[in-house]
């Protein structure tokens, strides 16, 4: 079956076919169209058909991973959302958690809610931590609020009601009411979209779902229909946030899970290049367009999180953001991307980002009407890209007036131009250095005994040196890297998780509650996939749990084994859970333990490795793959050096590359730079040693 991954970033949208029956694939790169994504979408896969000769009714399923939601969040346009909240308890937004995330800064700013409070209406009703009722819910009252709310315009409808992760009733006869009120209103319920202990973070989340529903549902049917008109008649799958792919029933129900949906794509597919190499340990690494992304695998799998903080309203500082709880696949994300525009501070320091040129109107070298330099000026001045082979000769660059823009730009510096670009790439490196070193750090990863994976259009120019900055030993460069994120598309499985809140200590253990709340979750999550197609015989449960010692404010999450009963979980839960506490701190407490949530994630078939791009076959070939030489800037050689440049379609697997060297493919070049030494892989990936 042909498949298609799509993936839509800040200044491209991405495209990746896969053949599995013939064992061949094709990709395909065009910019993005900001003001209408669909429209690059629709456009593309036209012309990834036509450049394949097939039609697109010959397309079985086309995985989906779009920044729409994020775009939306960051820049306020979703929809006009009204909010139904316990009485008493309308200014939780505005009280936040009391918590300066700078002490020092006077300037600090908050995200403003998506809410105004205006629109918040109390409701009377009133449940215990454990569920049970101190006020009945005012049925008459909900009725008049929602009526009064849709008078002043809203769209959507959030129901955040106190402790309702513990009994949802009270939200869903809400929203039964509100369904007759108005039934045109987009209704999302605290319960239904993460029914999770700490308000603040649960009620932001539900909020910002409501707020992207009506953008998601008229987006994806002007996908729908655009898709049809082409011929295409197969699955349409998106990918969540957390890797797994949702039907497109699931993602209106849960637009909020769309968030970072193409970056956390990149990560499995970085996972399945490393299972591939033989390398379960490693950093994945996307430079983009906009951002710089950084996402650690042990193990073979990414590391996952479920606090997610988006649109940050000051200087992106964490803190500054939305709150929210969502599975999402943990990555560090950094504005330095190829778009990134470059400034001089009033200290006279050079900056790169976090404000980006975007796709409209792009870097100053492609010629759209940019006039702000960029690091892809500074990357095309510096000599390591080819203006004249960009997206493999589709797309002419300018770089005498990329060279121009610096020039003018760092004037105050009165740098050399080349020396100038040199700042600008090598202060990017840095910036992304200091973000990977802190989130690994935090997470206990040690990167020098692991390698990266580099991808994205810029992340092959930039991984050598900042590999080399952070002492990790190895690079690995897969076939296909500039458009990873759209094959990552393609290794997702079908999934969907739940959390639930679930405190218990385990010395007093309540093994019937707890495996009738597992049954429940396992029953909801399989649901999900029953509806997109599934067999039960093709669906795995996975479990875990939240833990940690007794009195301490963060978890620990541990798998649950497969052959334990609850009868024995107290007995058989503290040496997991002490195998899990040492291999992130190290040590042991001797302290009481207790259970905090429970996650339940039922898993479909997991598709078969994409078959990437294949390198030359002849020995030899890396002397027939060498297109010619170019000058580039290289500091370890001694400056602006004559570069010998490789087509990375013709070098055969065993081939050794010594750097410097520039290895081009039709959307991206990897940077070999001097003193490290490439070799091919017979999977296609190029691997580079990298010289302490």
């Amino acid at each position: 079956m042909l498949r298609l991954g799509v993936d839509i970033g800040g200044t491209f949208t991405d495209f990746a076919l896969v053949d599995g029956a013939a064992g061949r694939s094709a990709i395909h790169k065009r910019l993005t169209t900001p003001g209408e994504p669909a429209r690059a979408v629709i456009e593309g896969v036209a012309a990834i058909a036509a450049q394949e000769g097939i039609s697109p009714a010959d397309i079985g399923e086309i995985v989906h991973g779009t920044t729409l939601v994020t775009n939306a969040l960051i820049e306020r346009r979703g929809a006009t959302v009204g909010m139904l909240v316990t009485a008493g308890f309308r200014d939780t937004f505005d009280i936040g958690q009391e918590q300066r995330y700078d002490l020092y800064d006077l300037r600090l700013k908050f995200a403003d809610p998506l809410v105004p409070r205006r629109r918040r209406v109390e409701i009377a009703e009133r449940l215990r931590h454990d569920g049970s009722v101190i006020r009945p819910l005012d049925e008459d009252e909900v009725a008049r609020a929602v009526t009064g709310l849709v008078a002043d315009g809203i769209e959507a409808l959030a129901i955040c009601y106190l402790h309702a992760y513990a009994d949802p009733a009270h939200e869903a006869r809400s929203a039964e009411i509100a369904r007759e009120v108005a039934p045109q209103l987009y209704i999302s319920t605290s319960s239904g979209v993460f029914p999770f202990a700490r308000e603040f973070e649960r009620w932001t989340t539900t909020t910002a779902n409501a707020y992207a529903q009506p953008m998601v549902d008229a987006y994806l049917a002007q996908l729908e229909a655009g898709l049809q008109g082409l011929g295409f008649a197969g699955r349409l799958a998106i990918i969540a946030s957390g890797g797994g792919l949702m039907t497109l029933a699931t993602a209106r129900q849960f637009p909020v899970r769309l968030l970072e949906s193409g970056p956390a794509a990149g990560v499995l597919m970085a996972a399945r290049v490393g299972e591939v190499e033989g390398t379960p340990d490693l950093i994945g690494f996307d430079l983009g367009g906009t951002t710089a992304k950084g996402a650690l695998v042990r193990g073979g799998r990414p590391f996952k999180t479920y606090a997610f903080e988006a649109a940050h309203s000051y200087k992106h500082k964490t803190g500054s953001g939305l709150k929210l709880q969502i599975p999402v696949i943990d990555m560090a994300e950094i504005g330095s991307g190829g778009g990134s525009i470059v400034t001089v501070d009033e200290l006279g320091l050079l900056r790169v980002g976090p404000r980006s040129a975007s796709a409209v109107p792009g870097p100053v070298c492609y010629g759209r009407g940019g006039t702000e330099p960029t690091l892809t000026d500074a990357n095309l001045t510096l000599g390591y890209l080819d203006p004249g082979f960009f997206l493999g000769g589709k797309m002419a660059l300018d770089a005498p007036a990329a060279a121009a823009a610096i020039a003018a730009r760092t004037a105050p510096l009165k740098l050399d131009t080349v020396r100038a670009a040199w700042g600008i790439h090598d202060i990017a490196n840095e910036d992304i250095c200091r973000a990977f070193r802190m989130h690994a750090t935090e997470r206990g990863f040690d990167y020098r005994r692991s390698a990266m994976v580099a991808s994205g259009g810029g992340g092959p120019i930039h991984a050598a040196r900042i590999a080399r900055k952070l002492k990790v030993p190895r690079v690995i460069y897969p076939a296909g890297a500039g458009v990873m994120s759209a094959f990552g598309m393609l290794v997702g499985a079908t999934s969907f998780e739940i959390v639930r809140s679930f405190r218990a200590s385990l010395a007093a253990f309540d093994a019937p509650a707890f495996a009738a709340t597992l049954a429940e979750m396992e029953a909801e999550a399989t649901e999900y996939l029953l509806k997109a197609g599934l067999s039960p015989a093709d669906i795995t449960i996975e479990r875990r749990l939240d833990m940690r010692y007794a009195g301490q404010g963060y978890d620990i999450e541990v798998t649950l084994p497969a052959d334990v009963t609850p009868d024995e979980m107290p007995g058989r839960l503290p040496d997991v859970f002490a195998a899990a506490y040492r291999a992130t701190f190290d040590t042991l407490l001797d302290q009481p333990l207790a259970i905090v949530a429970l996650k339940v994630e039922a898993v479909g078939p997991r598709p078969g490795m994409p078959a990437g791009l294949a390198g030359g076959d002849e020995a030899g070939a890396a002397t027939a793959a060498l297109k010619g030489r170019r000058r580039a800037f290289f500091p370890a050689a001694g400056g602006m050096v004559d570069c010998p440049v490789y087509d990375r379609y013709l070098i055969a697997a065993g081939e050794t590359i010594a750097g410097p060297a520039l290895i081009e493919e039709r959307e991206s070049t990897i940077l070999i730079d001097a003193g490290d030494t490439a070799t091919v892989q017979p999977s296609g990936a190029v691997v580079a040693a990298i010289a302490a």
